[in-house]
């Protein structure tokens, strides 16, 4: 603790924060990037005037809150003040649409990647490119407006992502880690900048309705790029109380699914890693480019901008929650409560009683639409048979499968592909029960799947990781880095697919599949 003391004092830890969809955390981190504090705020988005968003006020007040609560851990475990620190990196939830004025001032409110009503615009720049641009990505946000006319677009001065937003903020300079931006437009992997044949196309299909694209986008960085300076007004604006000092060095900013490559060790070739939370995205970095354009696979980069298959399902962890919660609410009607994680790690150990093909139930867990099934919205459902097996296990096993039933799909079109695997490696709190969710993943993907000490850490602790990069100098390439100085005595727990647990799994994505016209049903009514 005494050594923990002396780094927070001595202004050498180094701040991660990640915007997640229903969690803005703060981890901090010493000098061997062990743990050394953490700090959170709930949120959730709303469904505003048909479109999933948050407010700029909602983006301020919960960082403020998650870096308070941060603080607050310090003085509990240290009894020290958390004045000044060496580095900082922000994360968050990719794509969307943020667009700004010449003065710096939100046009419309954010567009988060949740929203699906950018189909029309999605389809005809995927033409127009030649590669497959997913509704959720700026570019389709931005051409859609321009397509409906919108207002604001005459106004339109620049674009970024939240993690570019909050960067802004802390930094003052428009910048975007490649992984983030791959996010908006397709990048070129050879420049590790937005592909300039593209971006020209783009120009020529928007020219005098926006200003050229170059002028829009942020500036793209690699990792380990010196991407600014806690300004005086950063400082003030992540802590109001005025303690933080500035100048602390500020790494490029990423989107989750990068960072959820750092803090599994997945950045190099035949690895992959799968994210849980309000969604569930599975990323696969490329031996070789795909033969073909599938609207199931998006084409972006790892943080050090080499290529990645990603396979994004708007629909995660939700809809299991909600019935967690369902639970938690019995349990205390009932006289008896129990706390939410304990409801959680209850339900998974009983679903592995549960039969393999979860006794011929059926769940659907989208709660929003879902491109790798092409639904623009998307019903929560249970479906049985007269004679299916309904027990408390079977149920939670079906909700689990749900969590990666489109995932299921989308990751046959890379099997497809000759995609090989040697491993995946999982995080996000659904992993935090051992030898459940990351068992019934390895059916899924049938590959090995690894868990690691970090997992329900997850991006604020990879986004940490990268400013440490950045701090370093970057001597070394990021997977280098990673494997011999982050992870060199790192634990992996790694589960290994059981044959019959792949032949049920299967059995169950059949299902799955056949049954998604009872969704197309659910949409009409």
């Amino acid at each position: 603790m005494s050594d923990a003391r002396e780094t927070i004092a001595a202004g050498r830890g180094v701040l991660g924060i990640e915007l997640g969809s229903t969690r803005i955390k703060a981890c901090l981190v010493g000098d061997d990037l062990e743990v050394l504090a953490v700090g959170a705020h709930e949120w959730e988005n709303a469904f505003v005037d048909r479109r999933w968003t948050y407010s700029q006020g909602e983006v301020e007040s919960g960082l403020q809150a998650a870096y308070r609560d941060l603080v607050a851990d310090v003085r509990r475990r240290y009894d020290v003040e958390l004045g000044a620190l060496a580095a900082v990196g922000v994360s968050a939830m990719m794509h969307g649409y943020l667009a700004f004025d010449a003065a710096g001032e939100l046009l419309v409110p954010f567009r988060t990647w949740r929203n699906t009503s950018t189909g029309l615009a999605a389809e005809e720049l995927s033409a127009l490119f030649g590669v497959n641009i997913p509704m959720r990505w700026s570019i389709a946000h931005l051409h859609q407006a321009i397509l409906d006319d919108e207002p604001h677009v005459r106004e339109v001065a620049s674009i970024t992502t939240l993690a570019g937003l909050v960067h802004r903020r802390l930094t003052g300079r428009d910048v975007l880690g490649v992984g983030d931006a791959s996010g908006m437009f397709p990048i070129d992997s050879a420049t590790h900048d937005y592909d300039e044949t593209l971006v020209q196309r783009f120009d020529d299909l928007a020219a005098g309705r926006v200003p050229p694209l170059r002028e829009l986008l942020p500036e793209v960085l690699d990792a380990g790029a010196d991407a600014g300076a806690l300004t005086v007004d950063g400082a003030a604006f992540l802590d109001p109380s005025g303690v933080l000092a500035a100048g602390a060095l500020l790494c490029p900013p990423e989107g989750d699914a990068g960072t959820g490559m750092v803090a599994t060790n997945s950045v190099a070739p035949r690895e992959g890693t799968v994210s849980v939370g309000t969604s569930v995205f599975a990323m696969v970095v490329l031996e070789r480019p795909l033969t073909a354009v599938h609207h199931e696979v998006d084409l972006v980069t790892t943080p050090a901008g080499d290529p990645v298959a990603m396979v994004h399902c708007n629909n995660g962890a939700s809809e299991l929650a909600a019935w967690a919660g369902l639970f938690t609410r019995f349990a205390a009607a009932a006289g008896t409560p129990i706390a939410p994680d304990a409801v959680f790690e209850i339900l998974f150990r009983e679903a592995l009683q549960g039969d393999g093909d979860a006794g011929g139930l059926l769940a659907y867990n989208l709660l929003a639409g879902e491109p790798v099934v092409q639904l623009e919205e998307g019903r929560p459902l249970f479906v049985r048979t007269p004679d299916s097996r309904l027990t408390l296990a079977n149920f939670i096993r079906a909700q689990l499968y749900a969590v990666f039933g489109t995932l299921g799909l989308g990751m046959r079109v890379l099997a497809s592909e000759g995609v090989r695997l040697d491993r995946m490696l999982a995080h996000g709190g659904l992993f935090r029960t051992e030898g459940v969710a990351g068992r019934f993943l390895a059916a899924a993907l049938d590959a090995p799947v690894a868990v690691g000490e970090s997992a329900a850490e997850g991006g604020a602790w990879g986004i940490a990781v990268l400013a440490a990069y950045t701090a370093s100098g970057a001597e070394v390439d990021l997977s280098t880095y990673l494997t011999d100085t982050v992870f060199r005595t790192a634990e992996f727990r790694t589960v290994e697919p059981d044959a019959a647990d792949v032949e049920a799994f299967a059995s169950y994505l059949e299902r799955y599949e056949a049954g998604l016209a009872l969704q197309r049903l659910a949409i009409t009514l």
